[in-house]
């Protein structure tokens, strides 16, 4: 369909499937009818004609899409070497988080798109040179959530994947590893009957529904979508103060809900991440799906399980819904969202988001069975820095390591950590503190809590040398190294001298989609190391 047919010759309005297919052309990616009423829900763009005959003005849509257009703008404050292609912004987030990439949450993964665009055989003009082939063995010394491992799967090579977090190991190798459906599918129905039966006897779920029927009257008289929003963007109304008249109007009505079904609210103790974190009827439930999965013989189904139950607990949290990404203080009662724009509440119970999961985990995985080659991947639980590559792959996977001894690693695919960016042990706290795992925060590279002054910075500099000197021993002749960082302290070029290696090429490319509050120009660079 042409420019002239979607502007109906010009005409100022359009209905929501015309605004579509012209947005699609516009930005040359599919938008859906669904994303553009997103659009109106939300108040950034007005909705125009009546009920039955929704019409948008293209122009304002024009305006609002452009408000994005970040290309010139990054370039002038980032460099005009900026690779606008690596910024792979014509992909959906349903596409960034294909298959088994969204299995778990996981601050600081790369997309997909960009392991793809440099494992890839195939060439487009954008990419004159191929580096790996199908068959080659791959190694990701950084391997956090798998997502170097299943993108080799994918593209027909191996991969072997090392990380000092026993929960990120655990992750990967549920992602890239077979699973009996029938099995997990029989369990999940079993643990999920079981945990209604629990609930039977509390009154959390009642409690919650009641809950939700006082919110909605509430919110649909105070708050209506997306009027609301559109007075606040206008300024006729000061969002702060009403806000704060409404949270006192409400907790009256939650507070006599509490009363009237003997709900306590709190835990006895605040001494865990699991006990500030979530309210107590969340916590029995917790325990009760720990227990039974801990009972599952199945080692697979349990490990399955346990990727479920953690991505649920995550949900749970007694946080509000802007403060998912980073915790601040926990919440216990009605709250504004400033995400949603009405009154909204914490959770109360967790078998919403766990049948949610359940469905959803089993889905992924065989969304990527269509998707697998017939090649091997692993993630060891181990220190880069010393790790005996061939020594632990042969005991965990002997085909594997067959493949290592005979044609060795053909080359990396990494994103070091950052300096002094994320605690990686912190935050999945929940989940060691579920499944007992062994914590070794000490041995992380570059975290959080050490800060980025000269010593932290020294000891990265030092560490991820070693793991690169280490790595070197099991890699083939002219290998091919793309290591990802965001190196603002200038330390790469340093490390590489440091191992032996010297830097070939580099690709910096902007970072659009971030999970941080923070969207302000951002790039990282891709370092191409080859043999010194």
């Amino acid at each position: 369909m042409n420019q002239i047919t979607i502007f109906r010759k010009k005409e100022k309005f359009v209905n929501i499937k015309e605004a579509s297919e012209w947005a699609s052309q516009y930005l040359n990616r599919r938008v859906t009818i669904s994303n553009i009423s997103y659009l109106i829900q939300y108040g950034r763009i007005k909705k125009h004609g009546n009920d039955r005959n929704t019409l948008i003005n293209i122009e304002e849509l024009k305006v609002y899409y452009d408000s994005f257009n970040k290309e010139k703008q990054w370039k002038k404050i980032l460099g005009q070497d900026l690779n606008w292609y690596l910024s792979f912004v014509e992909y959906k987030e349903s596409e960034r988080t294909k298959h088994v990439h969204r299995l778990h949450p996981y601050k600081g993964k790369f997309i997909p798109q960009l392991v793809e665009y440099f494992l890839d055989s195939h060439t487009d003009e954008f990419k004159r040179d191929v580096y790996f082939r199908e068959g080659d063995l791959i190694l990701d010394p950084f391997c956090g959530c798998g997502t170097t491992l299943v993108q080799a799967n994918e593209l027909g090579m191996h991969a072997i994947g090392m990380d000092i977090s026993s929960f990120n190991v655990l992750i990967s190798n549920v992602k890239v590893e077979r699973h009996n459906y029938f099995l997990l599918d029989e369990t999940i129905r079993k643990i999920t009957i079981r945990l209604e039966n629990f609930q039977n006897t509390k009154n959390n779920v009642i409690f919650e529904e009641h809950l939700l029927s006082e919110l909605a009257r509430f919110n649909a008289k105070y708050y209506p979508s997306p009027e609301f929003k559109n007075k606040v963007r206008k300024g006729e109304i000061n969002e702060k103060e009403y806000a704060k008249e409404k949270e006192r109007e409400i907790l009256d009505t939650y507070v006599n809900l509490v009363e009237r079904y003997q709900m306590i609210i709190r835990q006895d103790k605040n001494e865990t991440f699991l006990d500030k974190w979530f309210l107590s009827p969340v916590r029995e439930e917790i325990d009760f799906l720990f227990q039974e999965i801990k009972q599952i013989k199945n080692r697979d189904v349990k490990k399955v399980l346990a990727i479920i139950l953690s991505r649920t607990v995550r949900s749970c949290r007694a946080t509000t819904h802007a403060d998912l990404a980073t915790l601040k203080e926990p919440v216990t009662t009605t709250y504004y969202c400033k995400k949603h724009g009405k009154i909204c509440k914490p959770i109360f119970s967790i078998k919403g988001w766990w049948k949610r999961y359940t469905v959803d985990t089993i889905n992924r995985l065989k969304e990527f069975d269509k998707l697998r080659t017939k090649t091997f991947q692993i993630d060891l639980s181990g220190d880069s820095r010393t790790i005996d590559i061939y020594e632990e792959t042969r005991k965990r996977h002997p085909k594997l390591a067959e493949i290592l001894l005979k044609s060795k690693i053909r080359g990396i695919f990494s994103s070091p950590p950052y300096v002094g960016l994320i605690n990686y042990h912190e935050q999945h706290a929940y989940a060691y503190e579920i499944f007992g795992f062994e914590r070794k925060d000490e041995f992380e590279i570059g975290p959080l809590f050490k800060g980025h002054g000269k010593e932290a910075r020294d000891s990265y500099l030092r560490s991820i040398s070693e793991v690169l000197r280490n790595c070197k021993k099991s890699l083939q002749n002219n290998y091919d190294i793309f290591l990802v960082a965001n190196d603002k302290f200038n330390l790469y070029p340093k490390i590489v001298e440091l191992s032996g290696m010297k830097i070939f090429n580099q690709f910096k490319r902007p970072v659009l989609n971030r999970v941080e509050k923070d969207r302000s120009a951002y790039a990282e660079t891709i370092f191409h190391i080859k043999e010194g």
